[in-house]
């Protein structure tokens, strides 16, 4: 088949746009702690000075014109959501199955020190079906939860461009699916704060990458805050 998005029967098949953008820099992570949907703080002053500066790239250039704005229900995706929202000119529509992977009540707020002396050092490329995180989810289940949530939003918002302010784990589950890789190893991703990601669905079964981690507005900022 083309790129011409034609389909079987010759029909145009709706181009739906995805834009998933990692939040700005969080509290939890200057803080060296595990931030779930538990005990997440928001964001960083720098975390907020990203945000900020993505929203004045979005409102100059105009690149996205957004149908719907989506947000997970984690406080740092919700204040870079209402950061850029005025500039996308959408209100935020909050979905908790855009989350990142849940460390489960026992790990949430636990620092990364304390996790290391009591589990050892998380194994991020093991069994798809283990847990890293000792009540958390699986990498199994974090890739269902994610996919079916994805896969709801284009349902309901088919030949539309879709935003979606995320996490680094899912902006990597949506990849890894959306290209057909693997669930863990073969490459590794780094998704940069307030990143812009974008796929477009070309047919059935079949995304495009048009970008990947664009962080262009960032220039001139730190790349993280100093931790004393």
């Amino acid at each position: 088949m083309s790129d011409s998005g034609v389909g079987s029967g010759h029909q145009e098949w709706p181009r739906t746009r995805i834009v998933l953008i990692r939040h700005g820099e969080s509290n939890v992570t200057v803080s060296r702690v595990i931030g779930g949907p538990r005990t997440c703080s928001g964001l960083s002053d720098l975390g907020r000075e990203q945000a900020g500066r993505l929203a004045d790239r979005l409102a100059a250039t105009g690149e996205i014109s957004a149908d719907v704005l989506y947000s997970s229900g984690y406080p740092r995706a919700i204040e870079t959501a209402e950061i850029i929202a005025p500039a996308l000119g959408t209100d935020v529509t909050f979905d908790a199955g855009f989350g990142e992977h849940d460390p489960g009540p026992e790990c949430d707020g636990m620092s990364f020190v304390e996790f290391v002396e009591k589990y050892g050092a998380p194994n991020w490329e093991h069994d798809p079906y283990g847990v890293t995180f000792p009540g958390g989810e699986s990498i199994a289940e974090f890739d269902v939860r994610v996919g079916s949530t994805l896969s709801r939003a284009v349902q309901c918002h088919p030949g539309m461009t879709v935003v979606i302010v995320c996490h680094g784990g899912v902006v990597d589950r949506i990849f890894r699916s959306l290209m057909r890789q693997p669930p863990t190893g073969a490459f590794e991703l780094h998704t940069g704060n307030t990143s812009l990601t974008e796929f477009v669905h070309l047919a059935p079964g079949r995304w495009r990458l048009v970008r990947y981690n664009d962080t262009a507005h960032l220039a001139g900022l730190p790349a993280a805050t100093t931790r004393g």
